[in-house]
């Protein structure tokens, strides 16, 4: 048979996958495995994680007892890495996540500690940045009675984005940058949160922004049962009193349960705060703002990085 008809074995997009793993310093061949299991598989990947899936029960006791057999990435002191240290989100505001879809060049901004203060998976590196897919959320897509649309997650840049199109084409599609914004913003007015995910596994770094409610989504399901799979904006919401009408709208809205009404006016508990801003746009009294707070971390914000880095857009 000549050779123009021969099966292709291997999607382009999954040599493509392999060959950028390559490229990054000490990535272990178990980690370029586990992305392209991740990537492949995510709704069953997730399922599990969650416990959604019907096959959790059976497939998560296997991996515990697996583990052991598969070496573990440490921290530069040897410490155990930990599962929140390599799968992790970055609570974006609406604004951070729209510079985040409309960056008309490569960009390269590698070991953001400061930002994101996880072991690994800090680099936000870019590569055709207008290559965006909107995939069906796996988190949704897992429950009985997920929240509408799924279409909300955004995969960004290669070799992520054709990966994702090439292997999940009915849950997949190519979006405009304009595309990107617009479900940022109706996810914005849903009352749901943007979080820029990193994975060890999807190569050290930023890969997506997912739009998550309480009610679906996994990091936050993890979060509260006391996995710290998100890091704060690095803002949080602050209350003029003499404003607040007391309507407990902005409660309604906050997905991180951190707002209560006390004496007939909101009142914002900062340790529990991410700083959103969803609660900002939803308030009907403009009573609310978000407040640059040291405690909560260094914002993500890529044009102030790229400043300076001495990159500007």
């Amino acid at each position: 048979m000549p050779a123009r008809h021969l099966p292709k074995l291997i999607a382009p997009s999954t040599r493509a996958f392999f060959q950028e793993a390559r490229r990054v310093p000490n990535f272990p061949l178990v980690e370029r495995l586990h992305g392209y299991v991740y990537g492949r598989w995510p709704y069953l990947y997730i399922g599990i994680g969650t416990g959604e899936h019907p096959l959790a029960r059976i497939i998560a006791p296997l991996v515990r007892l697996l583990g052991p057999l598969f070496p573990q990435r440490r921290g530069e002191a040897g410490e155990p890495i930990h599962f929140a240290d390599t799968y992790h989100g970055k609570v974006v505001t609406l604004e951070a996540a729209t510079q985040l879809v409309t960056v008309d060049r490569e960009v390269t901004l590698p070991n953001l500690e400061q930002i994101i203060p996880y072991h690994l998976a800090s680099d936000l590196i870019l590569k055709n940045p207008d290559h965006i897919i909107a995939l069906q959320c796996p988190c949704r897509s897992n429950r009985a009675k997920p929240c509408l649309p799924l279409d909300v997650c955004l995969i960004v840049g290669e070799p992520f984005a054709a990966f994702v199109w090439e292997h999940h084409p009915d849950k997949a599609r190519w979006i405009s940058q304009d595309e990107a914004v617009e479900i940022l913003r109706a996810e914005h007015e849903r009352g749901h949160v943007s979080h820029a995910f990193f994975k060890e596994a999807m190569l050290d770094r930023f890969y997506a922004i997912c739009n998550c409610c309480s009610c679906c989504c996994g990091a936050m399901q993890a979060q509260r049962n006391g996995t710290p799979m998100l890091t704060a904006s690095g803002y949080v919401s602050q209350v003029d009193a003499g404003l607040c009408g007391g309507c407990g709208t902005c409660q309604k809205h906050c997905q991180f349960e951190a707002i209560s009404l006390v004496d007939g006016k909101s009142y914002v508990d900062e340790a529990r705060c991410m700083g959103c801003g969803v609660c900002v746009t939803h308030c009907p009294h403009k009573a609310l703002s978000l407040r640059r707070e040291a405690a909560k971390g260094e914002p993500l914000e890529i044009r102030v990085l790229l400043d300076q880095a001495g990159k500007g857009l």
